[in-house]
């Protein structure tokens, strides 16, 4: 045991009562199954029915890992003041001009959630000094242990705002409906939605995704505002392997209903502004094509990997022949260029592409077909494009930021080609980002590929082998973390920290095939590729190689776990946050919520041997190396529905059981919430500032 953690009292020891079940001729014994209560669907609905057993083991658990990380309460409480000086009290979006309104949200000072406020918008200006509140999230969540929103949408008409709220953490939303004028709520409230919502054109209805029990996103249904009748099922999906959500078009002419696993996609559309519309489809699913959809001026715009265009391409297409065979090229395909989103304004298309890791705006003019980029300068950031309300806009909205620089908020005249800032993130106790390096470094994983890592330190670090590094993972569903401006992440780069970001294959940071690099059957890559940057780090002097603490949440975790069983000498430490590391036993169960959909990303067990043989090889639960394993931190939540809770609490009680000396093994369960952890700006840095007392910790930093 690190001598850090000396005098600790004894862990809590899971009862062991073996489950064994056979797939494929091949015996999986499960010494913690029972941690699964049977009534988890329940649970996701109301946490206080868990089952005592479960919760009085859970309860220890928190117990342990409160008493491990008391010697830390004054550092907790110095991190916690830190990441809030850094906040700003109070904090107003840039208005988003609709008409004879512009929209907005503002944080007041010590409040944990945002108001929603519009003001009239005159000459294009908006006029905030007249400014209406529409909704409080902070009287919505007074009293609620846990409350997260959904969409808060207006109306067409500017009469109502329809908005979804979370009270338990498990993304069941319920939505209600509120006249803007007199804050009058109508009596109807909408149960189990996954917290999208699309107003009709006319204002009189909308459409929302009703789930089933499972957490599955299954139906869009039709409210009529005022009506106690039955909403209209609208679409049903009949494969428990698709979700559905919903999008606008650009131009607010049409819905389109989106129907998706992780490598296939299918997109209905209707009319927004017809009273009866008629569901049609762009193009029937087929295996492996991905498309999402936008309009403009009759005509829609598709990005679609079809053809073999394995980084996207855009094609066009007349809205009244939809249909596969009369879809034409608008972008070609181009080899290492990934196109990540497209944009339509009335006179412009915008597309967000990927080259080389590093972002770029495209901006392409309808009228004459003539392009420019817009490009940035710095070694690595991240760019995305904000939605705005107003179609016939010449001025598109841009956020970008890097690990130094802090977020902007830029508006950019298309036509003139000229940036106007329209907001810096404040950090309020003072930032300079000349204090900070930011390097975009390459290493070559085992097979040769070039692993692109993101590098953030103080300069008065010195980086000759003696820093403690935090390595952040995640190599999941075609997702690149992205590098981004973390206020949070400074509170431990300014103690000395190296914080690095492995761009490892299973993300998109170099095109599409980065992702089915690291998926399926090439997902071992994004262990050792992960492994691969830590051993780098620390021979090429970047940090101390004997104080590499690795950190990844959800398929992050994974990641984490894996790269554990794998190499468990190599990390100081390492932190999981709802990790999914039971992968075995829930990929075999299609009763889950997500497992279905979760096949073509890792295998069917169920249906193929070889995935079966696969995940059992690298699933870290299933994986427990009798060795000694560096200090871990655990953090799970009871309502989660996409990592359930006893996917963490299984693995810490087998580490601890089969694992032969190192730890200890930290696990703090959030009995009050789900998969994002403590909700409110201010209640989520209590969980980052533990997080980081324990890398302090085990860094050994005073």
């Amino acid at each position: 045991m690190k001598s850090g953690f000396c005098g600790l009292p004894p862990a809590p020891i899971a009862a062991r009562h073996n489950k064994k079940t056979t797939h494929w001729g091949q015996t999986i014994i499960d010494p913690y199954a029972w941690l699964r209560d049977e009534n988890w669907r329940d649970v996701l609905h109301d946490p206080g029915s868990l089952d005592p057993k479960i919760r009085q083991h859970l309860l220890a658990e928190n117990a342990y890992c409160d008493a491990a990380m008391s010697d830390t309460a004054a550092l907790q409480e110095a991190l916690y003041k830190d990441m809030r000086a850094r906040i700003s009290d109070e904090t107003t979006s840039v208005p988003d001009g609709d008409g004879a309104y512009a929209y907005y949200t503002r944080y007041l000072g010590g409040q944990e959630h945002p108001l929603y406020v519009r003001c009239p918008h005159a000459q294009g200006a908006p006029m905030q000094d007249e400014e209406e509140i529409l909704l409080d999230g902070n009287a919505l969540a007074a009293g609620q242990t846990f409350f997260d929103l959904g969409d808060v949408i207006h109306s067409p008409d500017h009469a109502r705002i329809a908005y979804a709220i979370d009270v338990k953490g498990s993304e069941y939303f319920d939505i209600r409906i509120r006249d803007i004028k007199s804050g009058h709520e109508h009596p109807e409230t909408l149960h189990d939605s996954n917290g999208v919502i699309v107003w009709t054109g006319d204002s009189r209805a909308f459409y929302w995704v009703w789930q089933d029990q499972n957490g599955r996103p299954r139906e869009v249904r039709r409210h009529v505002i005022g009506t106690d009748q039955p909403d209209t099922l609208i679409y049903k999906e009949q494969d428990p392997g698709f979700f559905l959500t919903l999008a606008r078009s650009s131009d607010q002419r049409y819905l389109f209903i989106i129907a998706h696993d992780h490598d296939t996609s299918e997109v209905h559309y209707l009319d927004l502004h017809t009273p009866k519309p008629e569901v049609r489809t762009i193009a029937a699913r087929q295996n492996g094509h991905e498309y999402s959809v936008d309009h403009a001026h009759g005509l829609f715009y598709i990005r679609t990997n079809g053809d073999k265009a394995v980084d996207f391409k855009i094609m066009i297409v007349p809205t009244h022949q939809p249909e596969r065979q009369y879809w034409r090229d608008f972008i070609p395909a181009q080899d290492g260029i990934l196109r990540l989103e497209q944009r339509l304004f009335a006179h412009h298309h915008v597309r967000l592409e990927k080259e080389n890791a590093r972002m770029r705006l495209v901006v392409h003019a309808l009228t004459d077909n003539a392009e420019h980029i817009i490009n940035f300068e710095e070694d690595a950031y991240t760019l995305a494009i904000e939605p705005l309300f107003d179609f016939e806009t010449n001025t598109m909205r841009v956020r970008y930021s890097s690990p130094a620089q802090p977020q902007q908020i830029i508006d950019y005249t298309m036509d003139t080609r000229q940036k106007h800032v329209r907001k810096i993130q404040k950090i309020p106790c003072g930032h300079n980002p000349d204090d900070y390096r930011v390097q975009r470094i390459e290493i070559k994983a085992k097979d040769g590929a070039m692993i692109p890592v993101t590098l953030l330190s103080h300069r008065k670090t010195p980086l000759d082998g003696t820093a403690p590094a935090f390595l952040y993972g995640y190599g999941a569903y075609g997702y690149d973390t992205p590098a981004a401006f973390s206020s949070n992440r400074l509170a431990l780069v300014d103690r000395g920290f190296v914080f690095a970001i492995a761009h490892v294959r299973g993300g998109d940071a170099c095109g599409y095939n980065w992702y089915q690099q690291g998926k399926g059957e090439h997902k071992t890559n994004t262990f050792t590729d992960f492994i691969v940057v830590a051993q780098s780090l620390g021979d090429q002097k970047m940090c101390d190689p004997g104080r590499i603490i690795a950190c990844g949440g959800s398929a992050g975790g994974l990641l984490v776990g894996a790269a554990l069983n794998m190499a468990p000498g190599l990390f100081a430490g390492a932190i999981a946050i709802v990790p999914f590391v039971d992968v075995l036993n829930t990929m075999c169960d299609a009763s889950l919520p997500l497992t279905p959909p979760e096949w073509p990303e890792w295998g069917n067990p169920i249906k193929d041997e070889a995935a079966f043989t696969r995940i059992r090889a690298y699933s870290p639960y299933d994986n427990v190396q009798k060795t000694p394993y560096p200090p871990l931190f655990v953090r799970a939540g009871l309502a989660d529905a996409r990592v359930t809770y006893w996917e963490p609490a299984k693995w810490v009680a087998r580490l601890r059981h089969e694992a032969k000396g190192g730890g200890p093994f930290l696990l703090t369960t959030e009995m009050e919430a789900g998969h994002g952890g403590a909700s409110g700006r201010y209640q989520a840095l209590h969980e980052s500032a533990l997080e980081y007392a324990f890398a302090i910790k085990v860094a050994g930093l005073k």
